[in-house]
Order: C-alpha cells, then structure tokens, then sequence
C-alpha cells in the first residue's frame, strides 16, 4: 500500500475502522505532534502498535502545532503526515486541528488509547471515554533525552558555535 493510502480523512475513516473491528482486531490510538521524527517518536509508537492489531494516529495540523508550541511546527503537516504513514506499524493517520484529540478520539472509539509515561492516565485526553467502553487507556516508556525540542537546541547551539 502506497503511504500516503494510510493518511485518511474523519470521513474516510470510519470505513476503515468498521472493517479492522469487523476482522476482530484491536484498534489503538495515540496523537502528537510528531514534528521532526526521532528515535523516541519510532520506539514510542512501536510500542503502542504492539498493545494492539491497528496503530491509528492523530496528528496535529500546522496551525494547533504552531498554537501549541510558538515558533513550529518546523515540518509541514503534509511532510510529517507522510513520515509517519511510512512507518510499517502506523496504519492510519489522521489529521485534527482542535487544541485536544477529543473529538478525533470519539470518533476513533480506540480499545486501546495510549500516551507516553510522562503523563498519568487521569491526565491523558479521553480517558474517561475509552474507560466507560470499557477500553484501556495505558502509558509505554519514553526513552530518556530525546525531543523535537532537543534537537533544535543542539542545532541552534551548533549554528551559533
């Protein structure tokens, strides 16, 4: 399947997600940001893959990124879309340009909603939701150092040395 097969569409996605449920697999979701993709980004959503059949991924569009984090994303959301979609353990991406993944999340209806170990599952956005379906909400471990944010101080301190 050509990668960009795996970006879809709110509309698109329900056929999708209707045909893994129908074939008894799990569906996994996390969301992020996802700009400037490392080995923290790779292991991470490894190991959310592994807790399920299906790794569905909301990614944040340019303009939540930029709301979030002033001054990014530093990749446009069709570049970051498609490095993730080339991942053999993502299956869908998909964009959201609302400040949570609440509504991609309600829409998704995961078995399985995951975050990195830097939150607490009260924390993480649709917990309640996926709970009263009777899914898990779980958090995988991060591997220490590694960060978008990282990275562009390393190449800022390098430009200016």
């Amino acid at each position: 399947m050509p990668t960009a097969d795996k970006i879809l569409t709110r509309t698109e996605l329900p056929t999708t997600l209707a045909a893994w449920r129908a074939a008894g697999e799990r569906i996994v979701f996390t969301n992020g940001c996802f700009d400037l993709l490392h080995l923290g980004h790779v292991d991470y959503l490894e190991k959310a893959r592994a807790l399920g059949s299906r790794l569905v991924v909301g990614l944040n569009t340019d303009a939540s990124v930029s709301a979030l984090k002033p001054g990014r994303p530093l990749q446009d959301e069709n570049s970051r879309a498609r490095i993730l979609a080339a991942l053999a353990f993502v299956d869908a991406v998909v964009l959201f340009g609302e400040s949570t993944p609440l509504q991609l999340i309600e829409l998704v209806q995961p078995d399985i909603l995951v975050k990195g170990d830097d939150y607490a599952v009260a924390g993480i956005v649709g917990h309640e939701l996926v709970l009263e379906r009777g899914g898990q909400v779980l958090t995988v471990p991060l591997v220490a150092g590694y960060s978008t944010s990282n990275i562009v101080k390393k190449i800022i301190s390098g430009l200016a040395g």
